[in-house]
């Protein structure tokens, strides 16, 4: 009896109650996420590019061949 209570609410709820975004709020958001992912994304390549010359200088000078 609960349990079809609640899926009875939950639709209720997902149907009625919840603000929907539209298709072209949707696409925006997508978008947003996509360019800020791909500044994460550049951001941490160029950090870790940087901090692996860094490393193979400081390793360059205590372990000269």
């Amino acid at each position: 009896m609960k349990l079809k209570l609640y899926f009875a609410e939950s639709y209720k709820e997902l149907t009625q109650k919840v603000t929907w975004p539209s298709w072209q709020e949707l696409q925006n958001s997508a978008i947003i996420v996509m360019v800020a992912s791909l500044i994460i994304a550049i951001i941490i390549y160029l950090m870790d590019a940087s901090f692996s010359q860094i490393m193979k200088a400081i390793y360059g000078l205590f372990f000269t061949a």
